[in-house]
């Protein structure tokens, strides 16, 4: 089955057209996207013939915990979820919108970042605050980069012959989560209720103290004001002035530049205590995976982080290249064939005539 990946940033667009094999048959990466049909249109006039589609979805919140067959039912409840990732969940919808459109007789599969984490025990995903609270708006961890987190760390147990193994899984780019996962589920993560707790990112500030911001409410900073703030002038951006890629920081850091090299610090430090962290919920580590932009790119980041941690007695620490990608085709593959086995013979009918000669791939 020929998948079709449409992977909808915050304000870019990754397109990718994945053979049963999983080889990259072409691509696209559009910067700056802003929803336009266009784009994908024009993809997909030279690509291959699609059997399917599968779009990454940032949040899922508590409705939508595994691949979904999207219907007009489930757009509308993707997009009542917008409030709780404002700059992801409008672009995952454009999307959607777009190739339900160009290909209106093809299957398309919804895939959730937070589904991964649904495995996470009530002790990891309970907030400490009012009961009708949590009741009333649903509040609890969630978690994210649940498709690049699935894959990097089911895929490090196949490198290492470790099935089973105690995986901490490093997500790092512009946006940084770590996983703790072992017998390929979840069991804790450093992001929340929204993509902006836990590390230190590229611009947003990762976690602070909730008391700190009650205080510069009161203070008058506008709420607005403060939004903005900590997602887009925080973390690497805000400590180090120089802005939010880890490459101009160390560059600065190496001429001689004190706030880019307080950045570094604070940085690493906050990753290695959140891997501490992890491998303190999973009893133990036995493998350290890095991924992401970052994480597979920096080896002083990776050394930095892991002379840090000696006493962890870490057993291996392996590079694993980011593919959401082949994880949203699987999942894709997957819930299609489930829903095309239990459907009544016409469900699924316009797929299986243009995918009779490809079989179904599994997870």
């Amino acid at each position: 089955m020929t998948v079709l990946v449409v992977n909808a940033g915050s304000s870019s667009l990754k397109l990718r057209v994945l053979g049963e094999d999983d080889a990259v048959l072409t691509e696209r990466h559009v910067e700056r996207w802003s929803g336009e049909v266009q784009p994908l249109e024009d993809f997909l006039a030279t690509a291959p013939e699609v059997h399917a589609a599968g779009h990454r979805v940032v949040h899922g919140g508590s409705a939508f915990t595994s691949a979904t067959v999207l219907d007009d039912e489930v757009v509308r409840r993707i997009g009542a979820l917008t409030a709780l990732a404002p700059l992801h969940q409008p672009r995952a919808l454009a999307g959607i919108t777009a190739a339900r459109e160009l290909l209106p007789d093809v299957p398309q599969v919804a895939c959730f970042d937070t589904a991964f984490h649904t495995t996470m025990p009530p002790s990891a995903t309970t907030y400490a605050v009012p009961e009708a609270w949590r009741r009333k708006w649903d509040l609890r961890r969630y978690g994210f980069h649940g498709l690049s987190h699935a894959y990097a760390s089911r895929h490090a147990c196949e490198l290492a012959v470790r099935p089973g193994a105690r995986v901490v899984s490093c997500h790092l780019g512009s946006g940084a989560s770590l996983a703790a996962v072992v017998n390929g589920q979840s069991v804790d993560t450093t992001m929340g209720f929204t993509p902006l707790a836990g590390l230190v990112m590229a611009t947003r500030s990762g976690d602070v103290d909730p008391g700190l911001l009650v205080w510069l409410q009161r203070a008058g900073l506008p709420l607005d004001e403060l939004e903005d703030g900590l997602e887009h002038h925080s973390g690497l951006a805000g400590l180090s002035g120089v802005g939010g890629d880890l490459r101009d920081v160390r560059q600065a850091a190496e001429r001689g530049d004190e706030h880019a090299a307080l950045a570094l610090q604070v940085y690493t430090h906050r990753l290695r205590q959140g891997i501490a962290a992890m491998a303190a919920s999973l009893g133990g580590i036995d493998l350290l995976v890095f991924t992401g932009g970052v994480g597979e790119h920096d080896a002083a980041l990776r050394a930095d982080t892991v002379s840090g941690l000696k006493f962890l007695r870490i057993e291996q620490v392996l590079v694993v290249e980011a593919r959401e990608d082949v994880e949203i085709a699987a999942q894709t593959r997957q819930v299609l064939s489930q829903a095309s086995s239990a459907a009544a013979p016409s469900t699924f009918s316009s797929a299986k005539a243009s995918a009779s000669e490809e079989p179904s791939g599994a997870l």
